[in-house]
């Protein structure tokens, strides 16, 4: 009688590294695409963002099964949290938790970089590439709003962030 080992790797998935001359660069929403959820065993999805001064960056939405966590690497970056619209600076962190609406865009007159991550992970990178075809007027909006279960990316009106960007 023969018996077999099943050796069990005790990490869920191996290190993942992006170097930076690899990762897919979406100038046009000014995303870096990073690691997508099937990349690290669905424990998180991460893109780093680079906006023009006062450019918006993503419009009110909300997911139901992931918390996003902002770190700011320079600039201003305003987000909204809530009803809450929070001015953030270079090296703050926040961390919006599922469920709650939030937005991002840079501060009027300041550039803004951040890196966004989103756990437990979601596979984004296609969200991204819509949103890229969406803003070239390459396809209509009614895709994105098909797909969103499928990013947990659920579009919310916010009187709030309208309020603000407009100011």
């Amino acid at each position: 009688m023969t018996t077999s080992k099943t050796t069990l790797h005790p990490y869920p998935h191996r290190p993942v590294l992006v170097r930076a001359g690899e990762a897919e660069r979406l100038d046009s929403i000014g995303h870096m695409l990073l690691a997508d959820s099937s990349t690290t065993g669905g424990a998180l999805s991460s893109h780093r963002i680079a906006l023009a001064p006062g450019a918006d960056g993503a419009v009110p939405h909300r997911h139901d099964q992931a918390a996003e966590l902002f770190f700011i690497l320079s600039g201003q970056l305003d987000v909204l949290a809530g009803d809450d619209v929070i001015t953030t600076a270079a090296s703050d962190l926040l961390v919006v938790p599922p469920g709650l609406a939030h937005a991002f865009g840079a501060h009027r007159g300041s550039a803004a970089e951040a890196l966004i991550v989103i756990t437990p992970g979601v596979e984004r990178f296609e969200y991204f590439r819509h949103v890229v075809r969406l803003r070239a007027g390459i396809e209509p909006r009614e895709v994105l709003l098909a797909l969103q279960d499928r990013f947990d990316t659920h579009f919310v009106e916010s009187s709030a962030w309208h309020g603000a960007r407009a100011s």
